[in-house]
């Protein structure tokens, strides 16, 4: 369970949901092909991307961990409210992220991972600017997934009864949010396996 506690300073906050950079343990698929050391590299070199387009978002921001909160890594603790998932499966811990944040009093709650270097902080400015209108915003992945979810209430149904990781978790999410006013962002690719890899020459300079 999550035990560090913090007071909300905006009605906004963002979860960063990240792997515990731990060889073997993170962007498994990946390793398949180029191995544990090559996608180690490779995840990191994400993760320092992702701190570069969120530590300046005007949020509260929270990196939720999947093993053990770490504490002098990437994420700078001035900047960041670190946190560990808690959940049987990828849904199920992003609902009680979502839950716990909006049981703090946010207003707005959005989340990204960690894996997409062609996410930019204006993707993220633009998702909370258009909750104003909207009451969920989704950010579509090219694999059918989502790289981004924004909520202003949250909506459990669409974290269950999903199969993670296939092409149909975007089309099932937005099948249970038919009756809810629903904005999309632009479609992104998220890195999760060599295919996504190979147009990145920064990505690849770690393979070759």
């Amino acid at each position: 369970m999550t035990t560090n506690f913090y007071f909300p300073t905006s009605k906004k906050a963002l979860i960063i949901f990240v792997r515990n950079p731990d060889p073997g343990q993170c962007k498994t698929r990946l390793a398949k092909t180029i191995g544990n050391e090559a996608a180690l590299k490779i995840y990191d070199y994400l993760l320092k991307h992702t701190v570069d387009i969120s530590e300046h978002v005007d949020v509260d921001k929270y990196v939720f961990y999947t093993e053990t909160i770490e504490k002098n890594d990437f994420w700078d603790a001035d900047i960041f409210r670190k946190k560990l998932q808690d959940g049987t499966d990828l849904g199920s811990r992003m609902e009680n992220a979502f839950s716990e944040l909006f049981g703090l009093g946010y207003e707005k709650v959005m989340i990204i991972g960690s894996d997409l270097l062609d996410l930019k902080q204006q993707h993220i400015d633009r998702a909370f600017e258009q909750l104003n209108q909207h009451d969920v915003i989704i950010g579509p992945s090219k694999d059918g997934g989502y790289y981004l979810l924004g909520m202003k209430t949250i909506h459990e149904n669409i974290f269950r009864d999903k199969a993670w990781g296939t092409e149909t978790v975007l089309k099932d999410t937005l099948h249970n949010l038919q009756n809810i006013d629903v904005a999309l962002l632009e479609e992104l690719n998220d890195i999760d396996t060599f295919e996504d890899v190979k147009d990145y020459p920064e990505l690849m300079k770690f393979y070759n």
